[in-house]
């Protein structure tokens, strides 16, 4: 039987391999002015609202960079911390009106921006997290995105080089974890968040329950443990729509 096994399930060797953490307000007490946040949700589907929510309560602290697809909406996510003015720099993949905070101050020039295509958005996170120093990318060749970039021509078309995203903390938002900090996503909600779980120095995530270690499937685990150092039951599980349209009604 395998070291640190019970009953025939394995168990880490290192039991707090992954701090639980009684709030979001305690998970990110130490983040300081300054840091570079990665922060999953493709729109708000998948994002670390509690988390957010803790970090735009913080005092003394902005400057922030925030990594993420788009600016959560108002009043909630990620746009909470634009709301708080608690953000310096955005990189992200558009800038939308959801959240008004965020798109008053890009258009005011209150923050800096650098905006990319969503593809080579995923791929330089995954580069982060996956150690590669850069890749090339036919997407963006000849446009502004290229703009002070290395380019080279591979099999007669142009490339560019872009440069891997790492951060120093992400807020990440999962369905289960167990113990040990494994994560399982549901659905769609997975979208950028495993990528960014690899690519921080300090994964926190926000989850909507904590199992034995045991319980998750092994082949159905997308985030190993060993990725994530924080974790934290959501106190909110609200699931808001990022924006909701109607089909006009039709008479018989």
């Amino acid at each position: 039987m395998p070291k640190g096994s019970s009953n025939g399930l394995i168990r880490p060797i290192c039991e707090d391999m992954a701090k639980i953490f009684k709030n979001g307000s305690d998970a990110v007490a130490d983040i300081p002015a300054g840091a570079r946040i990665l922060i999953g949700g493709f729109g708000i589907c998948g994002m670390a609202h509690n988390l957010c929510k803790a970090l735009s309560e913080r005092d003394g602290i902005g400057d922030l960079g925030i990594v993420s697809n788009a600016g959560g909406v108002n009043g909630w996510g990620a746009g909470l911390l634009f709301e708080a003015k608690k953000v310096k720099s955005m990189i992200a993949t558009r800038v939308g009106p959801a959240c008004k905070a965020y798109e008053d101050q890009v258009l005011n020039n209150e923050l800096e921006i650098e905006l990319i295509p969503q593809g080579t958005f995923s791929e330089r996170i995954r580069a982060g997290g996956a150690g590669i120093g850069g890749f090339y990318t036919p997407t963006g060749a000849g446009t502004v995105v290229a703009e002070g970039k290395e380019s080279r021509t591979i099999d007669g078309r142009e490339h560019i080089l872009e440069m891997p995203i790492r951060g120093d903390f992400a807020l990440i938002k999962a369905w289960k974890a167990d113990e040990a900090g494994n994560l399982v996503y549901r659905m769609s909600a997975r979208n950028f968040n495993p990528a960014m779980a690899t690519a921080a120095e300090v994964t926190i995530a926000e989850v909507e329950e904590i199992v034995p270690v045991g319980e998750l499937d092994p082949e159905r685990i997308h985030t190993p443990g060993i990725f994530v150092q924080r974790l934290v039951v959501a106190e909110d599980d609200e699931k808001p729509i990022e924006i909701k349209t109607n089909r006009p009604r039709t008479g018989r």
